[in-house]
């Protein structure tokens, strides 16, 4: 990771230090360039220059229509670029969710086709146990009418 830092003159003439962490290779000279151009600005207002803030009731500079758009397109790219950044994590946060949840989707159907198996050895269990326990009813009826009928015969003696 890169950082670049920069001094700054507030307004009681105590110099303020910037660090600015960047994510971006290809940014970093960009950025220096900035940091300078602003430290420009503050060196220039420590001397008196026409454009250092002291103008003006509301404390900001006076600034040429050059600086103005210069300044204006500065900031419109620095927005652009948190947009861009904004984005891409966005974009980076939807994928991790999307994985997530494909993973979870997967370890469900899994978990579904155990389920169902075990419900399928439980049915047929659940149907050989009614098959034998008819069985065991038929059963209990013959030998049933077997005992009713010696005990009619025992009687009759």
């Amino acid at each position: 990771m890169f950082t670049s830092a920069a001094m700054f003159f507030n307004g009681a003439e105590e110099a303020v230090e910037f660090q600015c962490p960047v994510q971006e290779p290809g940014l970093t000279a960009t950025i220096e360039e900035l940091m300078s151009l602003l430290q420009e600005g503050n060196s220039n207002s420590n001397s008196g220059s026409p454009n250092s803030g002291s103008e003006g009731s509301n404390g900001r500079g006076v600034y040429s229509l050059d600086e103005r758009k210069r300044r204006r397109m500065t900031s419109n790219r620095e927005s652009a670029r948190r947009s861009r950044w904004r984005k891409k994590r966005h974009l980076e946060d939807l994928t991790e969710e999307a994985n997530r949840l494909k993973m979870e989707n997967r370890e469900l159907k899994n978990r579904l086709g155990l389920v169902a198996q075990k419900c399928y050895v439980t049915w047929r269990e659940n149907e050989r146990l009614e098959s034998e326990s008819l069985a065991l009813w038929a059963r209990l009826s013959d030998l049933n009418q077997v005992l009713v009928a010696m005990q009619t015969i025992r009687s009759q003696y």
